[in-house]
C-alpha cells in the first residue's frame, strides 16, 4: 500500500509526526511525505525534532500571501506529486489550507483521502476562519474519517458520513505530546525557569495568540490585558509569550508590550521547549487548538481566548474555559484563578478525553483493513 501524507503547518507536522513513523515502521506499507511549508520556518523546526525528511518540499510560503493564492499554488504544485506517486492513500490532518486543498487534489486524481482529526466544529463557519469551512470541505472529500473523540464521530454522523467510514482513534497529538513530554527539557528552558524565578516560586503564564479571527481590535485587546496582568502581578508572575512571525500579530504585540519588565516575548518555540514549558506554566491563555488538546492532557488550567471551540470536550473536562477577547473579561477570568485557590484546584486536574497516545496505530489499522474498491 503507498501512503502520501500532505501538511504544511507546524501544528500538522506535529501531529502528522507519530503516523509518519507508524506509517515507516509497517512493512506493508510505502510511505512519502509531501510538505507545503504553508509555514516555513515553523514546520521546519518539527520536521527536525521528530527527524522527518520530505519526500517533496514544495516551498510555498510567500510574504503577505492570500488564501486565495495559496489554494492555488497549493492546487497546482500538488496534482504533478499525485500523478508521479499514485498513492492508494492521501492523508491530511486537521483543517488548513493544505489540508482541503490537498483533499481536493486528491479527490480530482481519484485517490482516496482519510481525514486525520476529523468531526471538529464549531457550527460558525467564520469561527474559526478559514479554519471550520477548510475541515467542512476534507470532511465531505475524505473516504475514511479518524474521529479523535466520540462527540467528532457524532459530529460526522449529523452530516451523512457512513459510520463504517468513521474511526474513532484519539487525537495524535496526544501520541506526539508522550513521546516528546517524556525526552529531557532543553537547557535553554532550565536557564529561563532560572532566570525568570519560576524555579524559586514565580508563577508562569504561557501564551499564545495567532489566529486570523483575532487579528486588529481583538489581539490589540488581548496584549492590553497581559500588560495589566503584568502591573498588577509584578514580582508574582511572569508571563511567556513566543509570538507568531505574522506581522499582524507582530506588530501590535511588539508595539503595546515592549519594555513591560516581566513579559517575556520570544521567537516562536520549537516544540520541544514548548511541551517542556507547558508542562511548567501555572496558567495558559490561548486562541491554539492544539494548545487546548495539550493543556488538557497536563491538567493545566487554560483561558481560550476565542468565542468558540472546536474542543468542548476540554471545556466539559474543567480544563478550559472560553473567555474571548475582551480586556476586562481577560483579566478577571485570570485573576481569579491566580487570587482563589479553590478556582484553581477546580481546573488543575489532568483529564484527557482526547486519546492515549495510540491514535496512530488505530490509523495504520484502519488503512490496512479499508478495502480500496470501494
Amino acid at each position: 500500500m503507498r501512503v502520501l501524507s500532505i501538511f504544511g503547518t507546524r501544528p500538522e507536522a506535529v501531529k502528522m509526526a507519530p503516523v509518519v513513523q507508524a506509517l515507516a515502521a509497517h512493512p506493508q506499507i510505502e510511505s512519502r511525505v509531501c510538505v507545503t511549508a504553508q509555514h516555513r520556518e515553523m514546520l521546519d523546526q518539527v520536521l527536525d525534532l521528530f527527524q522527518i525528511q520530505p519526500d517533496y518540499d514544495l516551498n510555498l510560503m510567500r510574504p503577505d500571501q492570500t488564501l486565495a493564492g495559496l489554494t492555488a499554488e497549493i492546487l497546482q504544485h500538488i496534482d504533478p506529486v499525485l500523478q508521479k506517486e499514485n498513492p492508494d492513500w492521501v492523508l491530511v490532518q486537521g483543517d488548513t489550507t493544505t489540508v482541503m486543498a490537498a483533499a481536493l487534489a486528491a479527490f480530482y486524481r481519484n485517490v482516496h483521502v482519510g481525514h486525520v482529526e476529523a468531526g471538529l466544529r464549531t457550527g460558525d463557519k467564520r469561527q474559526p476562519f478559514p479554519e471550520e469551512i477548510n475541515r467542512r470541505i476534507a470532511g465531505t472529500l475524505a473516504d475514511l474519517h479518524f474521529a479523535p473523540t466520540e462527540l467528532s464521530r457524532q459530529n460526522l454522523l449529523r452530516e451523512g458520513v457512513e459510520d463504517w467510514r468513521i474511526h474513532v482513534t484519539g487525537n495524535t497529538d496526544i501520541d506526539a505530546l508522550l513521546q516528546i513530554s517524556a525526552r529531557q527539557a532543553p537547557v535553554q528552558v532550565q536557564q529561563w525557569l532560572e532566570e525568570w524565578g519560576i524555579l524559586q516560586g514565580k508563577r508562569l503564564l504561557l501564551v499564545t495568540a495567532h489566529r486570523r479571527e483575532n487579528f486588529g481590535e481583538p489581539i490589540r485587546s488581548i496584549c492590553a490585558a497581559l500588560k495589566e496582568l503584568a502591573e498588577t502581578y509584578a514580582g508574582e508572575v511572569q508571563i511567556v509569550y513566543p509570538v507568531h512571525l505574522n506581522p499582524h500579530i507582530q506588530e501590535p504585540v511588539h508595539e503595546i508590550l515592549d519594555g513591560v519588565e516581566n513579559i517575556h516575548l520570544t521567537a516562536p518555540l520549537d516544540y520541544l521547549p514548548m511541551v517542556h514549558l507547558l508542562k511548567q506554566a501555572t496558567l495558559v491563555l490561548t486562541d491554539s487548538g492544539g494548545i487546548q488538546e495539550e493543556a488538557t492532557g497536563l491538567g493545566k488550567p487554560t483561558l481560550v481566548l476565542r468565542e468558540k471551540t472546536e474542543r468542548p470536550e476540554g471545556v466539559a473536562a474543567g480544563v478550559l474555559k472560553l473567555v474571548g477577547t475582551d480586556r476586562q473579561r481577560i483579566v478577571a477570568e485570570t485573576r481569579e484563578l491566580l487570587d482563589d485557590s479553590r478556582a484553581y484546584a477546580a481546573m488543575a486536574h489532568a483529564a484527557n478525553p482526547f486519546g492515549d497516545g495510540k491514535a496512530s496505530a488505530r490509523i495504520v489499522d484502519a488503512l490496512l483493513k479499508f478495502p480500496l474498491d470501494r
